[in-house]
């Protein structure tokens, strides 16, 4: 090819784009993880990653930088969510860019070829590796759900009934650390009775730590603002924030729907939440209690 449309241009030049920064992410990857396995299948594809895009640049004549903000984000997701799930979002990436896959094959065969190349690495990569946050991914899912529905509901009807910030915290903390305790007591023998793959002690640890982590959250706005009524508004946005980003992420880790699954478990913690506020309230209204 001699010449080439603007648009067509423009397609091969985001392409090299992306290999070009996906290969230094794949390289960076590489150096995060001790299995030497993994770190040589992630290298490998860092080099096809790179041999793609002077594949590209062989049409283009043109050399093109990386994302250097693409890469300090997706080296920062992996060290805070793991490998999987920085890997299925940088999937996520490329199903996005079909269309610009189906312009290009129209004009260039090689594109067939390259996109078959790079779906066949990232299937292995994503077979081969395993992290223990995906194997506990269940403790941490009873910690979070649990904790959201059951402590929401309990702030809400605490807010009505107390009517005092500082107090609300403390009785929260009080029922929030018990609940993690008792939650954590009650994976440690439900795992041990299963005898599966995970650790009892290790399954207890992350369904307590999930709970009480967002036990403290949706306490905090009860300690730093004088009304209660906006510290319930700034909890409640809280949880939907908490339920927004593990709905995220277990989405993408496990290739399901997140907005189902985000109102789903948005409407259970509002629902017992107004519950439990209106429960609060006549209570009040009933014994006629004031502090």
């Amino acid at each position: 090819m001699t010449t080439l449309s603007p648009q067509l241009r423009r397609d091969l030049l985001e392409r090299q784009r992306d290999e070009i920064t996906e290969y230094y992410i794949y390289r960076a990857l590489a150096n995060m993880i001790d299995n030497p396995d993994n770190a040589e299948l992630l290298e490998a594809i860092a080099e096809a990653e790179k041999r793609h895009y002077a594949e590209w640049r062989m049409y283009t004549g043109q050399d093109v930088p990386p994302s250097r903000l693409k890469i300090w984000l997706f080296i920062w997701l992996a060290r805070i969510f793991g490998l999987v799930f920085t890997l299925r979002l940088m999937e996520r990436g490329e199903q996005r860019a079909q269309a610009a896959y189906e312009r290009i094959r129209q004009h260039i065969p090689q594109a067939d070829i390259i996109l078959h190349e790079e779906e066949e690495h990232e299937e292995r990569l994503l077979r081969l590796l395993q992290e223990e946050r995906l194997t506990y991914i269940s403790s941490i899912v009873l910690g979070l759900n649990d904790a959201l529905v059951e402590l929401m509901g309990a702030l809400a009807g605490l807010t009505l009934a107390l009517q005092n910030g500082p107090l609300i915290a403390l009785s929260g903390l009080i029922t929030g650390t018990a609940a993690a305790l008792s939650m954590a007591a009650s994976e440690y023998l439900s795992t041990k009775a299963e005898g599966g793959p995970k650790h009892p002690l290790r399954a207890a640890m992350y369904t307590g730590i999930t709970y009480f982590a967002a036990v403290t959250a949706l306490i905090l706005p009860y300690l730093f603002l004088d009304n209660y009524y906006w510290s319930l508004a700034a909890a409640l946005g809280i949880a939907v924030l908490l339920i927004a980003l593990f709905t995220f992420y277990t989405a993408v880790v496990n290739e399901t729907s997140f907005w189902r699954n985000f109102l789903e478990m948005t409407l259970i913690t509002f629902g017992v939440a107004a519950f439990s506020f209106a429960l609060g309230y006549a209570l009040r209204q009933i014994f006629g209690i004031e502090v």
